[in-house]
């Protein structure tokens, strides 16, 4: 059975910093990109980092970018996202999804190409 579970979630003043992991299971973690999304209230999906666990390139959104670092570690099957200067608008529930194949011209940052996620994590930054 594949499992996402996400943690570190929690209430942060705006500047602070959160890691938030990613535990995965029932699937070979090498062969996966492993990314992170986030929801705020009324608003969609959105794409934050990804990692591609088969050769380590990385993505981040422009609006976290210098602020959240992802990191893998292989041998824990465990994704990481570092989330430092924190803003009121990182306020979301934070989601880790997985995806072996991605279509041809398709983005990283794009929901609908992940067929594995987590429950969620809630991140609140207060101003």
């Amino acid at each position: 059975e594949v499992q996402l579970v996400e943690s570190g979630g929690g209430l942060v003043q705006a500047g602070g910093s959160l890691r938030l992991s990613c535990a995965a299971s029932g699937f070979t973690f090498d062969d996966y990109a492993i990314a992170w999304f986030r929801q705020a209230p009324g608003k969609g999906r959105e794409g934050v980092s990804s990692t591609m666990n088969n050769d380590g390139t990385k993505y981040y959104a422009d609006s976290v970018k210098g602020r959240f670092t992802i990191s893998s570690d292989n041998a824990k099957n465990t994704v990481y996202l570092q989330m430092n200067s924190l803003k009121p608008e990182d306020t979301a529930v934070y989601y880790c999804a997985a995806n072996m194949f991605f279509r041809y011209g398709s983005s990283w940052a794009s929901e609908y190409e992940y067929d594995y996620w987590g429950q969620g994590t809630q991140v609140t930054v207060s101003s």
